[in-house]
């Protein structure tokens, strides 16, 4: 795993403008991605995760648009990316698999037929080259040649997420955005689906921003982590380091969201309990290559308050 920066984002911010008022989704966020290495970017829902994730893609529609910052790619400037340049980059450079695999692919065509449009669509193969790379691919995420002719509603859950992640890398891209690759899968699919992209990674040596709420799964997965708060980034760091020594209370409130299966029974609370902040600072330097936003003095006496409340309910 290289050390260059592959992707590199700085000071991003992204706004949906309305008639009324303007929500700022991403909030002057700033991370990069080596080459080989696999980022993983948490937080709950309506942080911001995905739409950092379709604006490398450039995949926003209004009212959403770029307020301010860049994004590098193996020294391109997405941003200013257009046409052609634009069609290249997507697929060939940078894929996605997006978060619900039946609402990814067309009910009505083919599993071969979606996945052959994506050769004929980027490049100058036949009809019948395509079809034989359309079943190298799905030979290569475990699932038999013969279900090119199947359409999506006759698979499973797990082979169409699968079916996705095959197409995703057909054209060997060098980043592969994953967006909530388990969602709606049993534990024990998930489990396999994380198997095979690891494997798949470690093949093809392609980076991979990691997007969940499922912070065991980041954790087993990613060399780098980012924990995302109400558009900003509140820690960055190794993912073991964020695992063992988390320091901002978010990042610890997270990891403490599921429930232990060893050990004294404990009592769970919400996210919403104790760990609302109205304000995030920038981040600061904690440790090694390990980063976390300070708890400002305004959050720090409106928390104190919450517990203090939290606790006078419970008597």
């Amino acid at each position: 795993m290289s050390n260059d920066k592959l992707l590199d984002i700085k000071n991003l911010t992204v706004q949906y403008r309305g008639d009324v008022r303007t929500t700022t989704a991403v909030d002057d966020v700033s991370f990069g991605i080596a080459e080989g290495e696999i980022f993983g970017l948490a937080g709950e829902s309506g942080c911001g995760k995905s739409t950092i994730a379709n604006t490398i893609l450039r995949l926003l529609k209004y009212p959403a648009e770029v307020a301010g910052g860049s994004i590098m790619f193996n020294g391109r400037d997405v941003l200013a990316l257009n046409g052609e340049e634009l069609r290249q980059f997507r697929w060939r450079e940078v894929a996605m698999v997006f978060q619900s695999a039946m609402n990814s692919l067309n009910p009505v065509l083919t599993i071969g037929e979606q996945m052959r449009d994506i050769f004929t669509a980027h490049l100058p193969v036949t009809k019948r080259e395509a079809d034989a790379r359309c079943g190298e691919l799905l030979e290569m995420v475990q699932i038999d040649q013969g279900r090119l002719k199947s359409f999506p509603h006759q698979l499973s859950g797990g082979m169409r997420q699968r079916v996705v992640i095959a197409m995703a890398v057909a054209l060997r891209p060098r980043m592969l955005i994953l967006d909530e690759p388990t969602t709606a899968l049993d534990v024990v699919v998930q489990q396999e689906i994380m198997a095979e992209i690891k494997t798949l990674q470690a093949e093809l040596g392609f980076s991979v921003l990691f997007i969940t709420h499922d912070m065991s799964l980041m954790v087993e997965l990613s060399h780098q982590m980012a924990v995302m708060y109400s558009g900003r980034i509140v820690e960055q760091g190794p993912a073991s380091t964020l695992h063992h020594r988390a320091a901002h209370l978010y990042t610890r409130a997270l990891m403490n969201a599921f429930p232990p299966i060893t050990g004294e029974r404990v009592e769970l609370r919400g996210l919403g309990e104790g760990v609302r902040l109205r304000r995030i600072d920038n981040l600061a330097p904690v440790g090694p290559n390990h980063w976390a936003a300070p708890i400002s003095d305004e959050d720090r006496m409106s928390l104190a308050q919450q517990s203090t409340g939290a606790e006078g309910g419970q008597q």
